[in-house]
């Protein structure tokens, strides 16, 4: 829209007593040539940085690093809910396309764009109150933050394992991690969320405030609504915990059978990844898991007593800890890499022929000079006391997440790159008899086929009504988002 447009709306008329000077006068739209980025850097608290900036193209750069080159004109570090709503606005009257970026770990290279970023990562602060345990996150925050943050009060929410994270990426798509089995996703902590419209408004919401839209950013994942400048969580008491990692090379199908019957039947207090992975230069697979227990090292020797008595480990360590030490050493930082994940939730039990199936395809991988992952985290516990439409996060009621994960690096030749997708394409193809043909929204997949039924299931006509209802000109759109 122009601004002269926007301001005939009964929304711009109702902002623009409150707009920087240069958009709430009736000058014509669109201007030629480049946008004037100088108005615009003159409405912001924060730092507009543009190409020639020092920091620009580190700031720029995704997780995803094969996106790396899709560059925007100009990015907004946005220090006040302020500047996120002037960003917005001013990209709508000069019709230049916006993406939000808090972690910028979109699988799918969806927190970039040819236009402007509007970037939270500066609102980054965490707040806790000692006496309710409710917890005030900025839109930045990532889980290093609430890390820090949580420590000191003994209290955590389900956070996940990467510390680069933004915690705005991990919580509007569901939000998985080792303490979902215990605790519920990471949605499931949700109390209230602030989130800036197109229009410029912004709005608290919650299960008494705009319940619908509090409904729709619990799973329907990022960028789909408008920008969350905070979230309000309730944490959990935590104390001490055993983490684990364990490894075999042998006897991998009995060994995955067995660990999967001990998953399983397991309690909500044990939370794991199980890995299948083929590495480059290793002789053959390794399987492993790696996960904590709200519990004592003798419990989880219990737990595991049917899988020892199967295969002994090649390599293992067992640590009890308090918790938040325990997450260091279960955490990874997340830094940039080229990688590529694709999904799919399992309803059941993985059959012995969907076990053969992964061990074959993993040592039909063509290779690259990194590794290709098949894994699942274990689901169920505290996910399942909601209803698959209590909140947007469809995926309730499976047993487990599962995914394939290619990755490679620079070095490798396209032609190989290329063939190895074609491999995670089959692969992926193959498991769908074995698991569902839904998928996880946080692990955007941008060559998933029939990707709303995937990520949204039932639940995807309520979320087109939302969208329809606070977002009706589709300003925040990426080729995998929520259709109005």
């Amino acid at each position: 829209m122009t601004r002269r447009t926007f301001l005939r709306t009964g929304a711009g008329l109702a902002f623009a007593a409150g707009l920087p000077g240069w958009l709430s006068g009736c000058a014509s739209g669109r201007v030629a040539g480049s946008p004037p980025w100088a108005e615009l850097a003159a409405s912001l608290q924060g730092t507009l940085l543009l190409p020639q900036s020092p920091d620009f193209r580190q700031v720029a750069a995704p997780w995803a690093l094969q996106y790396a080159s899709r560059l925007p004109q100009a990015i907004a570090m946005c220090a006040s809910e302020a500047d996120v709503r002037n960003s917005v606005l001013w990209s709508q009257a000069y019709e230049v396309p916006l993406v939000a970026r808090s972690g910028g770990h979109s699988y799918a290279g969806y927190s970039t764009t040819p236009g402007l970023m509007i970037n939270v990562s500066q609102m980054h602060a965490v707040e806790i109150d000692p006496a309710t345990g409710v917890a005030r996150l900025g839109g930045g925050a990532r889980n290093r933050n609430v890390y820090a943050a949580c420590r000191p009060y003994g209290r955590a929410v389900t956070h996940g394992r990467c510390k680069e994270v933004g915690v705005a990426g991990l919580v509007l798509g569901g939000g998985i991690g080792f303490n979902m089995r215990a605790h519920g996703l990471t949605c499931d902590g949700l109390k209230e969320t602030r989130i800036v419209l197109a229009d410029g408004r912004a709005l608290n919401c919650s299960e008494r405030e705009n319940s619908d839209l509090f409904w729709a950013c619990r799973g329907a994942g990022g960028g789909n609504f408008g920008i969350n400048t905070g979230f309000t969580f309730q944490t959990f008491e935590v104390g001490n915990y055993t983490v684990f990692e364990l490894a075999w090379n042998d006897r991998l199908a009995e060994v995955f059978d067995a660990l999967q019957t001990m998953a399983l039947s397991a309690p909500d207090t044990l939370g794991m990844k199980l890995s299948v992975v083929a590495r480059a230069g290793a002789p053959g697979l390794t399987l492993s898991i790696l996960g904590q227990l709200a519990g004592t090292r003798e419990q989880l020797a219990s737990l595991l007593a049917p899988v020892h008595a199967v295969q002994r480990p090649s390599k293992q360590t067992v640590e009890s800890m308090a918790y938040w030490d325990a997450q260091e050493f279960l955490s990874e930082e997340g830094y940039p890499e080229y990688s590529h994940e694709r999904s799919r939730f399992v309803p059941d039990s993985l059959s012995p022929a969907a076990i053969a199936t992964i061990l074959e395809e993993l040592r039909a991988w063509p290779g690259t000079n990194v590794a290709a992952t098949w894994k699942f985290f274990l689901m169920g516990g505290a996910i399942d006391r909601l209803a698959p439409t209590q909140t947007a996060f469809v995926h309730r009621r499976n047993t487990m997440i599962s995914s394939i994960e290619l990755e490679w690096n620079a070095q490798d030749p396209q032609a190989r790159v290329e063939r190895n997708q074609l491999w995670l394409s089959r692969f992926h193809d193959r498991m769908e008899r074995y698991t569902s043909s839904f998928c996880y929204q946080n692990f955007i997949d941008p060559a998933q086929r029939d990707y709303l039924h995937a990520y949204y299931g039932e639940n995807l006509a309520r979320l087109r009504e939302i969208k329809r209802s606070y977002d009706p000109k589709n300003v925040f759109r990426y080729p995998q988002s929520i259709p109005v």
